[in-house]
């Protein structure tokens, strides 16, 4: 994917004034004459704003809008945070509370003027459909569920864009008109890979050669939605990933004719007794990594998303599963539902660390949809400068306490800190 394929993302959200001031790092100058005499290296270090959502709850489960500073503490590695900045949102539109002053002056940083905050501007949502890895048959379920989330969740004044991994070639930018949302649902079409697809794929040292492929791809085009949404401030950036979840290594024992099934299906001749098992050793010693793999790539993703305080939905179409899929009669039921909850762990593990909701294996859709609009309807966001010069301590625990009594308090757990650094996503290969 062109890195600037969705820069008018970014463009559009700057126009409704939802962007903040930019605050990476400008390269470091270079003297044009070499000092004669060897002198320390010198670094310039940029101070980025850090901001986590907050969303605070009486006894009887209520939002309450009316918290100050005052009523606030950060704790950052146990070590209390001077509140920078504070924005309310609350029924959608914001209010800011406190504006940020400019952060701690640090030789060889140049930041440019903060651009003012719209404080009447609606929520911001990704739509992101994974059509690479959900299946065709399940298409009308996904539009379905894409149609609920038009009507549920998306409210007038909000803006909102949709992007497909695969041949949906769904491209929505950022908009206002829910009709847009409309025409694109009705192109979208799953093309994920059935279990027929990937036991007679061709197979590579890192397992079916399709898997790891379309898994790259999907993950890079959410690196590349997140990283344009790192410089959307103020707001909380719901995304809305839309996928079956992933598996390195899927029906290894079935591709391998060692489970049930495939066992008794024909005789291959890697089988031979004289042979003994070393071909199926091998096998599975070249994917005896997938797994670290997988969960590898699933947390830097989630990582980069925490970096750019953009909070995951992961929502699986298929609902509750609790059989073989429906034409499926190559695979092993026990096979079949170790991929599922694989699959679905990925998924988890998204929402889990950057405080979101994963909606998998449940068919009520309504009741967690109307609970991802409470919390993107009321909830504020806190900002500080850090007061940890390491930038090598890439993770950071997070605490927000209210101090009121019978308040309790959600907030994102850690964030993550690019080695050296800044908020850039990781390129992945």
């Amino acid at each position: 994917m062109a890195p600037t394929r969705f820069l008018a993302l970014v463009v559009a959200l700057a126009a409704a004034g939802m962007t903040g001031p930019l605050t990476r790092p400008l390269a470091g100058q270079v003297p044009e004459t070499a000092p004669q005499q060897a002198e320390p290296p010198t670094f310039s270090v940029a101070v980025d704003l850090v901001r986590t959502d907050v969303i605070p709850r009486d006894a009887s489960g209520q939002f309450v809008s009316d918290l100050t500073i005052d009523d606030l503490t950060v704790l950052e590695d146990g070590v209390e945070q001077e509140i920078a900045s504070l924005v309310l949102v609350h029924g959608g539109r914001s209010f800011n509370l406190l504006t940020p002053p400019p952060p701690p002056s640090m030789e060889g940083i140049v930041l440019p003027t903060a651009r003012p905050t719209n404080d009447t501007a609606g929520r911001v949502f990704i739509l992101f459909i994974d059509d690479l890895h959900l299946q065709a048959l399940d298409s009308h379920h996904v539009r379905a569920l894409l149609k609920q989330i038009d009507e549920t969740l998306i409210h007038e004044g909000d803006v909102f864009a949709a992007v497909s991994t695969g041949s949906s070639s769904i491209e929505l930018e950022m908009t206002y008109d829910q009709r847009r949302l409309a025409s694109a649902i009705s192109r979208v079409k799953g093309e994920g890979l059935t279990a027929l697809d990937i036991m007679s794929g061709a197979e590579t040292s890192g397992g079916p050669a399709q898997v790891r492929d379309r898994a790259w791809t999907a993950f890079a085009t959410a690196y590349d939605l997140i990283d344009q949404l790192a410089d959307v401030t103020d707001r909380r950036k719901s995304f809305l990933y839309i996928s079956n979840g992933y598996d390195f290594d899927p029906y290894h024992e079935g591709r391998l004719g060692q489970d049930s099934i495939m066992s008794g299906r024909w005789a291959d001749p890697r089988n031979d007794p004289e042979r003994g098992d070393v071909f199926f050793d091998l096998a599975r010693e070249k994917n005896v990594f997938a797994d670290a793999d997988l969960f590898t790539a699933v947390a830097d993703l989630a990582n980069a998303a925490s970096r750019a305080n953009v909070t995951f939905y992961t929502i699986d179409p298929r609902g509750l599963t609790g059989g073989m899929d429906a034409g499926n009669n190559s695979t092993d039921p026990m096979e079949q539902q170790t991929y599922i909850a694989k699959s679905q762990s990925t998924l988890r593990l998204l929402a889990e660390v950057t405080g979101g909701l994963a909606i998998v294996n449940q068919n009520d859709f309504e009741a967690a949809l109307k609970r991802i609009d409470a919390e993107t309807s009321d909830y504020y966001v806190i900002g500080y400068y850090s007061s940890n010069p390491d930038p090598t301590d890439e993770t950071r625990q997070l605490e927000v306490r209210v101090n009121r009594p019978g308040v309790s308090v959600w907030s994102r757990g850690y964030y993550s800190l690019k080695p050296g650094g800044g908020r850039q996503a990781e390129s992945q290969p």
